[in-house]
């Protein structure tokens, strides 16, 4: 994010962390564009099992 933050990005709301498996948020570019990004914390973990 910081990388992004650089070149006129910036995070809309709040980074998210959904059950410990993604990060979740929302970045508005630049030029106005909304973009969600998803960051796996986990590997290969089975989504029936909690």
């Amino acid at each position: 994010l910081s990388r992004l933050q650089a070149i006129g990005a910036s995070v809309v709301g709040e980074i998210v962390n959904y059950e410990d498996v993604y990060k979740l948020c929302y970045i508005r570019g630049p030029e106005g564009i909304l973009i969600g990004l998803a960051e796996q914390l986990t590997e290969n973990r089975d989504p029936l099992q909690k």
